[in-house]
């Protein structure tokens, strides 16, 4: 994948210097919108001073908004919180890491990639049942229902299912749905791609998604 170079802007911006930035979100999952942001995720770090001084520095950095016409989503942890992440059994930290498409790179974050796959246990099933609950209660509240959160469901319960089978960490739902083979997942995937960020589902077979959930 080219990365955009006003993604690699925010990174040259960032008030800190950073270890890695990766793309999650629904580019990530295989499914962006026309209108879908660009969410950017990677581990900053703190200078010495802000970590022993009596002023500590910013565990978490935010910044989102329109870039040279691109909406972008950056969230950033220092170090110490994003291992600590890791190590509370948190899949989506492990699929920031592990993520295929890079903005930013270092020598210790192609260190970190190893490790992170070290991480996996079978206590990551909870954080995507959990997960995956969530992003069920919210398909069912609209009226029609909107297509991205039902999308979610699949991705989040295949990428455990993936996760908990092989040890490895696959988010692209894409790639997951040549096992899983769903039949009604390309038609979504079409309907998200192709339409808006908050695309609905008219008509929506709700009881038929509820089984299959």
């Amino acid at each position: 994948m080219n990365i955009d170079p006003r993604l690699q802007k925010q990174v040259a911006d960032h008030p800190y210097p950073l270890l890695f930035v990766t793309i999650s979100g629904a580019h990530l999952y295989g499914f962006p919108s026309p209108d879908s942001d660009y969410d950017l995720r990677g581990i900053h770090l703190l200078p010495l001073e802000e970590i022993v001084g009596l002023k500590p520095g910013h565990e978490t950095i935010e910044k989102s908004g329109v870039y040279d016409g691109l909406e972008i989503d950056l969230v950033t942890h220092d170090a110490a919180k994003f291992f600590r992440l890791m190590l509370k059994k948190n899949g989506y930290v492990l699929e920031q890491v592990l993520s295929p498409l890079v903005v930013h790179t270092t020598a210790e974050y192609m260190e970190l990639m190893g490790i992170a796959a070290n991480c996996v246990t079978k206590h990551h099933a909870h954080h995507y049942l959990g997960f995956a609950e969530t992003q069920w209660k919210l398909f069912q509240k609209a009226d029609p229902p909107h297509v991205k959160p039902l999308l979610y469901v699949y991705r989040v319960l295949l990428t455990g299912i993936h996760l908990m089978r092989t040890g490895q960490v696959e988010a692209n739902l894409v790639r997951l749905n040549e096992t899983a083979k769903l039949p009604y997942i390309p038609e979504l995937i079409d309907r998200k791609t192709s339409g808006p960020e908050k695309g609905r589902l008219e008509r929506a077979d709700i009881e038929f998604y509820e089984r299959e959930y």
